[in-house]
């Protein structure tokens, strides 16, 4: 995964609005017109709007996990849109249970789960010049992984230099708390599926190739992803 300014590369989210009626001795004439603007208060005041009841039930998924090595923050959630929050989705695939797709184009990795069912985790992506497709596996696993630039990527950013012999593992690591690396015919790729702490990064294509889940989601798709996975990355 590399990590262009800051960011992983390849080697390794209508509030409904809360009025207030105002009681008061009224005469006929303002109880009839305070009548009707009551009900319609009221009305607006039962609403609440889908992405407030996504962000809520997210808040969930989302939070902070203490109990890792390197305590895990609660994911700031305003930073993403939410049909990018983790979900279970209708996904026609003749692909077999526990395969992963990446989908470039929309920023989704769905792993499905059979029955036309998938988990949907929203994603940042390769950017221009380093999106790529094809079929790959997980070939390796890694839990706080040591993040070392490649070459290329010192060549183009020479302050990377001084990670040359590996930056430890923790929350600034851009590899993050687990890391996926794929591998096509028993060689490293140098691609990976990766945990990023950033969530404004989610949706956009910021990666040289690398495909990154807000770690919450990475720590759901893990522990689910043995060796061997079947990885298939989608045209963008």
């Amino acid at each position: 995964m590399i990590m262009d300014h800051g960011i992983a590369d390849a080697g390794e989210n209508d509030e409904g609005a809360r009025l207030q009626l105002r009681s008061g001795l009224l005469n006929r004439r303002s109880f009839l017109i305070g009548s009707a603007a009551s009900l319609g208060t009221l009305g607006l005041a039962g609403c609440v709007s889908d992405d407030d009841r996504l962000r809520a039930e997210a808040a969930k998924l989302y939070g902070p996990v203490p109990t890792e090595k390197f305590p895990i923050p609660a994911a700031d959630l305003s930073k993403v849109d939410p049909k990018y929050f983790r979900q279970t989705v209708r996904y026609a695939s003749n692909e077999a249970p526990g395969t992963i797709i990446v989908d470039p184009s929309h920023y989704y990795v769905y792993r499905i789960e059979g029955d036309g069912n998938a988990t949907r985790y929203g994603a940042n992506v390769g950017r221009s010049g380093f999106l790529w497709s094809g079929e790959a596996y997980v070939g390796r696993k890694s839990e706080w992984p040591i993040w070392t630039p490649p070459k290329e990527m010192i060549a183009r950013q020479p302050e990377a230099r001084q990670y040359a012999g590996g930056m430890p593992p923790g929350l600034d690591n851009p590899l993050g708390a687990r890391t996926l690396h794929l591998y096509q015919n028993g060689v490293y790729t140098l691609y990976t599926i990766y945990s990023t702490s950033d969530p404004e990064t989610i949706g956009t294509n910021i990666t040289s190739g690398c495909t990154g889940l807000l770690t919450q989601d990475m720590l759901d798709l893990y522990p689910r992803t043995p060796v061997k996975t079947k990885v298939i990355v989608l045209p963008a």
